[in-house]
């Protein structure tokens, strides 16, 4: 099969994905074998083929937001059949077991692992995973329009529900790419007004045409304050400046998985009972809403293709904040 694989970490400009002829894999016992149709891209991918994240494996196949069908299934999977139509994540799997997994809280296992990280992912034809850790798809979706909301729909679903934004509010979207597109239109079937803080005119013109009642950079005043806000840009100067305009009792929800430093800010910022709270992964439920969601609204996903040969040029993009919405790679049959 053919693959888009990682050997060691580099700036994008570098290339560091090299496509390759592999192995097709071989489900295991409980596992799915899926022929891969399109994978979405996102940050944590480009933090991922950067070394920003300290990488558990190499070499590594990238990519978890997959789509594809079931070509093969284990001998003891009884919920997929062959020719199902499904969707990956980044929660590959969780140990079950934990504290964490007992509570509802499986995205913080211990044991958890996860998709193109510690995983082989979707930047390839195929790929196994376990059959507790598929999705199907809402048949409104094509396979492109579906990708992005394996991540980007799912983080924006679960941090605005951790922003604690309530229907009619008014919040702050801090970056503007895949995730955001996807919750303003989440955060506008709530009836809430939504500021979108990005620097792209590109990224300013979209979030206007999906409903945003103001648009303008970080630097600037909105024209009111706002009870909650989302940053998924990963820039740690944005903290303070969300606080800067963030009501009392408001929350600042942080969506990314790597975020800069976050630079020293007075302490009058967080008074008044403001909180700021990380957003980490998602659990099989959170996908199994998002998923709900996205069809009844119905979302709308703003794509922008590219061949599995071009994954290195689709991150360069993504890096240069030149992709408008997502970018899915596309997997040839």
């Amino acid at each position: 099969m053919k693959a888009q694989r990682l050997s060691f970490p580099a700036p994008i400009d570098e290339h560091p994905l090299t496509l390759a002829d592999l192995a097709k894999p071989s489900p295991a016992e409980h596992e799915v074998l899926l022929r891969v149709h399109a994978c979405g891209i996102c940050h944590t991918d480009l933090h991922v083929v950067e070394g920003d994240l300290r990488l558990p494996t190499l070499p590594l196949i990238p990519g978890h937001q997959v789509i594809g069908r079931i070509e093969a299934t284990g001998l003891s999977v009884t919920k997929w059949k062959k020719g199902d139509r499904v969707g990956v994540p980044w929660l590959f799997s969780t140990c079950g077991k934990c504290e964490f997994c007992h509570s509802g809280k499986e995205n913080l296992c211990d044991n958890s692992r996860f998709t193109g990280y510690h995983a082989n992912g979707g930047f390839a034809e195929y790929m196994v995973v376990h059959e507790d850790f598929v999705y199907p798809l809402p048949a409104s979706f094509g396979d492109i329009e579906a990708a992005p909301l394996l991540c980007a729909g799912v983080i924006g679903y679960r941090a605005l529900r951790l922003s604690e934004i309530i229907p009619g509010g008014r919040i702050g979207l801090y970056g503007f790419g895949a995730s955001a597109h996807i919750a303003i239109q989440i955060a506008r079937h709530l009836g809430c007004e939504v500021y979108v803080f990005t620097r792209s005119k590109q990224h300013r013109d979209l979030a206007e045409e999906l409903g945003a009642s103001w648009t303008g950079s970080a630097e600037d005043t909105p024209p009111q304050k706002i009870d909650s806000a989302v940053i998924f840009a990963p820039a740690g100067h944005l903290v303070p400046a969300s606080l800067g305009v963030l009501k009392k009792g408001g929350t600042v929800a942080l969506a990314g998985i790597y975020m800069s430093s976050i630079p020293e800010m007075e302490y009058k910022l967080v008074y008044d009972e403001r909180t700021i709270r990380s957003v980490a992964n998602s659990t099989r439920e959170d996908v199994k809403e998002l998923l709900e969601v996205a069809a009844a609204i119905p979302i709308k996903t703003e794509v922008e293709t590219f061949p599995l040969e071009e994954a290195n040029l689709a991150l360069q993009k993504l890096k240069k904040s030149e992709i408008r919405g997502s970018g899915v790679l596309t997997i040839a049959e």
